[in-house]
């Protein structure tokens, strides 16, 4: 029986369930598993599903998503704060592994334009990825982590430069020169409507539109579909337009909110992108290119590292910090797929190259999942070895202090009541966050400390909130429901202090308490009490 569009997306969805759930008991990241269900969806393996117009769509709106939320992400301040550590390892990571890798490649018989894109793949590596492996380790703060974080940066601004190239090289006809030309004029009169959007509309819109969360989220995603395909009518990639959007927003309040309300449906979509890689992979290549794809991930996993070590031990950093943050680039990222995508659909590379590629992809990232999360008994083992990789006196150090606030308590809702606590606590000199869903009062001008927007409904909150030396976190909000899912957020991001949560009567008090709260309190009875002591105290007249 010839199943529809519908029931192979059903079939499919299964099997990514499937292959994900293996992933994680096997303690890899998910992305291992949905290229395995990729694979075995496709017609080389289980043969459910076919390349159809449907997935491709979807595919390509997953991945628009995925590089909208790195645009809004793209913090430029944090690579001029690192200044040369981030711009030294990041290029020099890129320049040293696409010239290697491209002489590797030719050297195992490829041809010079395979070569290329082969080589190319190899420089980057996931910044989603490692982000989420350095925060579950509590290391994104460290230096290591840090710096990573700089040049990951780097490697997405040059990620979306190649795709470019890419794409002006795969439309050029006739006159290269006059098409490059366009290319330029076209991607400066892009880039520079972008910019003055984000300079001068983008806040007060953002401001309208976080009205309503659901119609906030909305925009975000009209926005970035529109400039992908804005981009596609200017002859760009539909990735190169989604990216610029998320770089407008990102100096936006709303950045991070926004950032974790896409997640989950970014994730759903970019399920779609590595099924389409599925019907693109071809087994039977895979296997005769084994040698290959071992040989290119022996080269990220240990030439990646070393050329970290050896530029940031010339800066004058510690082997320790070099060691950790060269491991974060062993592996090949998720756009090196979707850049030899990109390729086959301009028709430069054919899917013998998308099969090494997602080979080494999942060799990698495999691997460098376990030497980031043991990175430290590693370390122990090898440090010895790692001490040819630091001067005699290291001199290098960053000023890591944050702008932003470390608080030691934070108030989620600033209706009346909460802002009397904040008050309170600013009141007795304490180190406080405000939180509030109402970009009113997000905005206004009468708040002594940092106010930040936020949706207790969110369950990404608490990745959003600065929680490293905070105490307590105190919800004035009066509903169950964004109670409960705050305890939720809070708990997963392991937040281990304490908890205090509003309630208006008993029943709601102690499904607080059995979700986790370390305190309930009744905000209408906490304020009457004082009122009825005070009423009390007065002596009744005879």
């Amino acid at each position: 029986m010839e199943l529809g569009a519908f029931e192979q997306i059903a079939a499919v969805l299964a099997v990514c369930v499937a292959a994900g759930a293996m992933a994680l008991l096997l303690r890899q990241p998910l992305i291992v598993g949905l290229l395995a269900a990729g694979i075995a969806v496709g017609p080389e393996v289980l043969g459910l599903v076919e390349a159809t117009s449907e997935i491709e769509l979807l595919a390509k709106i997953g991945i628009s998503l995925l590089l909208f939320v790195v645009g809004l992400k793209l913090d430029v301040r944090l690579v001029s704060k690192l200044g040369p550590v981030a711009l030294a390892t990041g290029l020099g990571q890129v320049i040293f592994t696409s010239v290697v890798g491209y002489f590797i490649a030719i050297g195992l018989g490829f041809d010079t334009v395979p070569a290329l894109y082969i080589a190319v793949a190899l420089t980057f590596s996931s910044t989603i990825i490692i982000v989420k492996l350095l925060t579950d380790k509590g290391e994104l703060e460290d230096l290591h982590g840090r710096i990573a974080l700089g040049f990951l940066i780097v490697q997405d601004i040059v990620v979306v430069l190649a795709m470019i190239v890419i794409t002006a090289s795969g439309d050029a006809t006739g006159d290269l020169a006059g098409e490059v030309v366009g290319v330029v004029v076209r991607a400066l009169l892009l880039l520079g409507a972008v910019v003055l959007f984000g300079r001068y509309l983008a806040t007060p819109l953002t401001h309208v539109l976080a009205r309503s969360s659901e119609l906030l989220v909305l925009g975000a995603v009209t926005w970035a579909i529109s400039l992908a395909a804005i981009s596609i009518l200017l002859g760009f990639s539909e990735e190169v337009g989604a990216f610029l959007a998320g770089m407008s927003l990102a100096s936006t309040p709303y950045r991070e909110a926004l950032s974790g309300r896409l997640s989950t449906l970014r994730d759903f979509l970019l399920v779609f992108f590595f099924i389409e890689l599925g019907t693109l992979f071809e087994l039977s290549s895979a296997i005769e290119q084994l040698n290959a794809a071992v040989i290119f991930s022996l080269f990220v996993l240990i030439g990646n590292p070393i050329i970290v070590l050896i530029i940031m031990g010339l800066m004058g950093y510690r082997k320790k910090v070099s060691f950790k943050a060269g491991l974060t680039v062993a592996q090949i990222s998720e756009f090196s797929l979707i850049l030899v995508a990109l390729g086959v659909t301009q028709g430069q590379i054919d899917n013998d190259v998308v099969g090494l590629v997602t080979a080494v992809g999942l060799f990698t990232i495999s691997a460098s999942t376990y030497l980031i999360t043991n990175s430290d008994a590693i370390y122990a083992r090898i440090e010895p070895a790692l001490r040819i990789f630091e001067r005699k006196q290291p001199t290098a150090s960053v000023d890591l202090d944050e702008e932003a606030p470390r608080p030691e308590y934070v108030v989620v809702g600033l209706g009346r009541f909460g802002s009397t606590v904040l008050q309170e606590l600013v009141d007795s000199g304490d180190e406080v966050l405000g939180v509030d869903f109402n970009p009113r009062n997000v905005r206004s001008d009468a708040w002594v400390v940092p106010v930040i927007y936020g949706d207790a409904e969110d369950p990404d909150l608490a990745s959003q909130i600065p929680l490293e030396q905070t105490r307590w976190v105190i919800s004035t909000l009066r509903r169950l429901e964004p109670n409960l899912q705050l305890l939720s957020s809070l708990r997963r991001s392991g937040y281990q202090c304490r908890v205090a949560v509003a309630a208006d009567d008993n029943d709601i008090a102690e499904e607080l308490a059995r979700a986790g709260a370390d305190l309930v309190f009744r905000p209408l009875h906490e304020a009457a009490s004082p009122l009825m002591d005070l009423v009390h105290g007065f002596d009744v007249p005879e």
